[in-house]
């Protein structure tokens, strides 16, 4: 399509020209300035990202990226030597900045130092495309700005400027190329990695497409951050089994800390991004997100099968289960997601007395370690208080395909 409208261009100008006595000498130079400012819009926007640099970015740590300028084969035939691609950090004043601009500044200052950050822009004949390809370019240290207020370091966004000059052929104008990648948030440490990953997904999902860089609300519809953890889960996990409608109203429990309110009540309220991922779960000591994401970790890498099962309930309350089973027969049971604990899976289950009054039991959670030295489904058939999954399907039923052949005898 860019070079195809290059063509137009092309054509017109040709009119323009082969007109120029009819169009006198105020009406030609005002055309032909317009032609310039055209072509270099059309030029300026056909330079993009094809592959963006990781969203959470660690020093010293080798990453890979790539720009591709779609008008290269066309307008840079002639070139006498490849142009070179420079890439340099930039803070999120210098974006907005750059942005503010319309590109005419180039870069006063790198926030950050990237080693091996030029690269040729070449064009491979076979493939037609005209590509600048960073292998293993290396972020070797950050700059960091002054933080307004609590802001911490994970919130602080960055990005990576690619930028280039060129000189297009046949007209021989000049042109300054750039493009911001993705926002970044650097880390230093693996232990920040968790709330990077926070700053990440609320600024993709809930950011305007034409923004000013890189503003993003600081409270959205909870429907919204419905349709976030749910694609978020799906992906991390890689299963087609997404969340349900009664996991949304314990979620909003959680974060609103509001056990009154009724399901629809919480479909007109908005969640603040202090409520996402700053203020700490009441009686806790962490925040919603990182609560969330240790159950994705521990659902992606012990759980998937069980998940997509739909043999774990997952998000519901210890309250909420006491209700559920006390009413069941002995040795029914449920899974569900620990609340106390980061990354824990839980087992419910009902004892009954002789009298016939009902006791809820919650086994101490499961970490993923412990899962990967025994699996969830032969710590079950280890149990055997444990009998039916709720609502009654009898537990070698549910679970037997998730047991290992190898069998011990309980104990």
């Amino acid at each position: 399509r860019c070079e195809s409208l290059v063509e137009v261009y092309l054509q017109l100008q040709q009119q323009v020209m082969a007109a120029s006595a009819e169009l006198g000498p105020e009406l030609l130079p005002r055309l032909l300035e317009r032609f310039n400012e055209v072509l270099s819009s059309l030029v300026k926007s056909s330079f993009l990202v094809e592959k963006q640099p990781p969203q959470v970015l660690k020093t010293q740590t080798k990453f890979q990226a790539s720009v591709r300028f779609l008008l290269g084969p066309q307008l840079l035939k002639a070139a006498p030597k490849p142009y070179v691609v420079r890439a340099d950090m930039v803070t999120e004043k210098q974006a907005r900045e750059l942005e503010l601009s319309t590109y005419s500044n180039t870069l006063s200052e790198s926030t950050g130092e990237i080693m091996h950050n030029t690269v040729a822009l070449e064009t491979n004949p076979t493939s037609g495309t005209c590509c600048a390809n960073f292998k293993n370019v290396l972020l070797k240290k950050i700059k960091r700005c002054e933080r307004k207020g609590s802001e911490s370091v994970t919130e602080e966004k960055c990005a990576v400027l690619f930028s280039t000059d060129v000189v297009l052929t046949p007209s021989n104008v000049s042109i300054h190329l750039q493009v911001l990648s993705l926002p970044i948030v650097v880390i230093v440490h693996g232990n920040q990695d968790n709330n990077a990953k926070a700053t990440v997904l609320w600024d993709n999902a809930f950011s305007e497409i034409d923004r000013v860089p890189f503003v993003v609300a600081e409270r959205v519809p909870w429907e919204k951050m419905c349709d976030t953890l749910n694609l978020k889960f799906m992906a991390e996990v890689q299963t087609t089994k997404g969340l349900l409608k009664e996991h949304y109203f314990f979620l909003a429990q959680k974060i609103f800390n509001d056990h009154s309110a009724r399901l629809e009540d919480f479909q007109s309220r908005h969640v603040s991004w202090a409520q996402f991922n700053k203020e700490i779960l009441p009686g806790r000591g962490f925040t919603f997100w990182q609560w969330f994401d240790g159950v994705l970790d521990l659902t992606k890498r012990c759980l998937k099968s069980y998940w997509s099962d739909r043999l774990i309930v997952g998000f519901i309350s210890k309250q909420y289960v006491c209700k559920l089973l006390s009413a069941e027969p002995d040795g029914t049971f449920l899974l569900r997601f620990s609340d106390s604990e980061i990354g824990g899976v839980t087992i419910a289950y009902v004892i009954r007395g002789k009298d016939g009054s009902s006791q809820v039991e919650n086994i101490q959670p499961f970490s993923a370690k412990d899962l990967s030295i025994r699996s969830l489904g032969d710590r079950i058939r280890d149990l055997g208080q444990l009998r039916n999954l709720y609502p009654n399907i009898p537990k070698d039923q549910a679970f037997g395909s998730h047991y290992n052949s190898e069998w011990g005898g309980p104990g």
